[in-house]
């Protein structure tokens, strides 16, 4: 079983924990707040309060132990980069750090982290894109401009066969999955007939995702019109 640490619990640091914690890993959570601590205990099996920034401190928690290393601190970007710095130092296996901006993100990658999120900002880009779009239910991005999103069948594809409709050759794009009566079935073939209310994952680099929603868009205000 993976095993985490998450160093700085406060709303960001507390989600990761739950999260992790509700999909069966092993949680240890340390800051130096107490309130944050006892929010964060019913997600952990082991939190401690304590001084990230204390090198002895880090050493003795075993930081080689776990499989990733959380640095959740969002108030004190010298906080973070200084317990970034030392995690790194005491053999910690991956690190990944809580970042606002682009100048923080070089730091900390200079500093030790081994992956960079930017919260606010990838929150902020999810809701964007999902709410641009009537038919977008769900968005993962992906290294190299790549992207999978789950939407709804578009209602000019219903009664049509992926053959029929030519989307690879169309639009660059892979269709993985359809959704049927809740379940996504993954086996994917050009006879497949599309149907009212099914939803689809589709693969993608961006700038060919982006060409498609437009068209797609273009056709909901116009009727079809558009579609060649």
């Amino acid at each position: 079983m993976k095993s985490f640490l998450v160093i700085g619990v406060g709303r960001f640091g507390r989600h990761v924990c739950k999260k992790l914690f509700e999909l069966g890993y092993d949680v240890m959570a340390v800051d130096r707040n107490e309130e944050c601590i006892e929010r964060v205990l019913p997600y952990t099996v082991n939190s401690i309060i304590g001084d990230s920034t204390n090198g002895d401190f880090i050493k003795s928690i075993g930081v080689g132990n776990f499989d990733t290393c959380f640095v959740a601190i969002g108030d004190d970007f010298q906080t973070s980069l200084e317990t970034t710095s030392l995690l790194s130092e005491c053999g910690a296996k991956y690190v990944v750090s809580r970042a606002s901006r682009d100048t923080q993100a070089k730091f900390l990658l200079r500093n030790g982290a081994d992956e960079v999120v930017y919260p606010e900002r990838q929150l902020a880009e999810w809701s964007a894109i999902r709410y641009s779009s009537n038919n977008i239910s769900n968005y993962i991005e992906l290294p190299g401009d790549n992207s999978i999103f789950e939407f709804k069948v578009p209602k000019d594809w219903i009664g049509k066969s992926i053959l029929e409709l030519e989307i690879r050759k169309k639009y660059n794009l892979n269709i993985m999955a359809i959704k049927l009566d809740g379940n996504w079935n993954m086996r994917i073939n050009p006879s497949i007939i599309f149907e009212d209310e099914q939803s689809i994952l589709v693969y993608g680099e961006n700038k060919d995702l982006e060409k498609f929603f437009e068209v797609e868009s273009r056709n909901l205000n116009n009727g079809g019109k558009d579609r060649g």
